[in-house]
């Protein structure tokens, strides 16, 4: 499975983006998924994921109320909805996929994401 991000880029603060992530080579509804980010200098932190069928879904603490992932399985994508956005928001963003989230065997290349205050 190859998984692909877009929709990064540069925003003000208290702006909006929205991340795609599209697989291809497999069918993503076998799949939990989840979006991490990696600003400079820092590791890699978790951002949020969901269950197969959208029944469940975890966000970190720090984008919790902010940020929203979903998922179209019919079109192979994972969304990750971003609102109010904050200069710390500033990172690499990163989907994976996995049978679980403690194995998560597919990665994307990452996507910029840059707030300005």
């Amino acid at each position: 499975v190859q998984l692909v991000e877009s929709g990064g880029g540069l925003v003000h603060a208290g702006g909006s983006l929205r991340l795609s992530c599209a697989a291809s080579g497999g069918a993503l509804s076998r799949y939990v998924m989840g979006w991490f980010r990696q600003a400079p200098g820092k590791e890699r932190e978790f951002v949020a994921s969901i269950s197969r069928t959208s029944s469940n879904t975890y966000y970190a603490d720090s984008v919790k109320g902010r940020f929203t992932i979903s998922r179209d399985n019919a079109k192979n994508t994972v969304y990750l909805q971003m609102n109010s956005l904050k200069p710390e928001d500033t990172a690499v963003y990163y989907c994976a996929a996995g049978y679980t989230m403690t194995y998560l065997r597919f990665w994307g290349q990452g996507t910029q994401v840059t707030v300005s205050s």
